[in-house]
This record gives C-alpha cells, structure tokens and sequence, in this order.
C-alpha cells in the first residue's frame, strides 16, 4: 500500500492497512524497523476484536499512513480520552476533557444561533 514518494513512517503515526492474516488494522505506530520492513502498531480499531489494544508487527508495505485532519469533533475526542485513560496520561486526559467542554459550549451556542433564526 505503502508507494515510494509517500511520506516517511514515523513512531506515533496513525496508519491503515492489513496484517499477515488478513485483518483490517487501523492504529498508531510504536516503533518503525526499516531494515527488516516491519512496524510496530498499536490496533485501535480492527475486524477481529481480539487484536484491539494490542501493538502487532506489520510489513511497512501493508499499511498506509492515514491524512492528519486539523478538525476535530466530539467523538474523536471522546476516543482520545479512552486513550488518555489507558495510558494513563492525566495531562493529556486533563487537557482532551477541556477541549470537549470548549466544543460541546461551542456547540450550544451554534445550535441557539440556529434556532434564533429559524
């Protein structure tokens, strides 16, 4: 999937793809081995629950770097919490609940703006 010209993997970046299975993996990489072609990803989501929040080993030509989005919505958030709580990150988990109140007060607002001119 992987085609030379894409950008570089890097530790931390999220990626789609296939294992040696078969599973449909999307996840984050952990760790990057060029020499041998494999990466190291955390599964997030995947078609065989059992490999959900585990890190597998996949070849860096099975799995594709997925685009950064610079928006973000509540659900993304509310998952990047569930993250925050696993690892334990009580900065990050701190700083994602902040986020969700500013957006959820965001939403409001726009929502009573809508009304108004309805």
């Amino acid at each position: 999937m992987l085609m030379p010209g894409n950008n570089r993997l890097e530790s931390g970046d999220w990626v789609k793809g296939k294992t040696r299975n078969g599973e449909l993996i999307r996840g984050y990489i952990e760790s990057v081995d060029f020499l041998q072609g494999i990466a190291k990803v955390h599964v997030i989501e995947s078609d065989n629950n059992k490999s959900i929040g585990k890190t597998v080993g996949v070849l860096i030509n099975w799995i594709e770097k997925l685009p950064v989005s610079t928006e973000i919505n509540e659900e993304q958030i509310l998952q990047l919490i569930d993250l925050a709580l696993l690892t334990k990150d009580e900065q990050w988990f701190n700083a994602l609940s902040s986020k969700l109140d500013s957006l959820r007060k965001v939403s409001k607002t726009n929502a009573k703006k809508i009304m108004m001119t309805q």
